[in-house]
């Protein structure tokens, strides 16, 4: 795989439209590398090279995999400030590269007129 060039990530921040209804979606783009749910030590001999995605909330101690190369979808979080770590990861879980985004989550008017 050292003949491929190396792989990327760009993480783009949620739309603020999207951020006043409660939703955070966080769309991303891999370059050099396919997204596939493929794991283990042989899925490193695949070329050209896939892995995936791991999606840690605010630094927290849990974080979740994902292999869909679809947009993160995140509802419920609550109003105020956060940060989203995206991994580009190998098979092995290994990672390769990595984006953080910070926003605010704005407060939500659900009062009647």
């Amino acid at each position: 795989m050292s003949s491929e060039p190396p792989a990327t990530l760009t993480v783009y921040q949620p739309l603020a439209d999207q951020l006043a209804l409660g939703r955070v979606i966080v769309q991303y783009k891999a370059e050099n590398l396919r997204i596939l749910p493929a794991f283990g030590p042989a899925a490193l001999d695949v070329s050209p090279r896939i892995g995936h995605i791991h999606v840690t909330v605010d630094g927290g101690p849990w974080r979740w995999a994902d292999a869909s190369n679809e947009p993160v979808i995140i509802v419920g979080m609550k109003a105020g400030p956060h940060t989203i770590l995206v991994e580009l990861v190998d098979p092995t879980h290994k990672t390769i590269t990595q984006q953080s985004i910070s926003f605010i989550v704005p407060a939500v008017n659900t009062s009647h007129h």
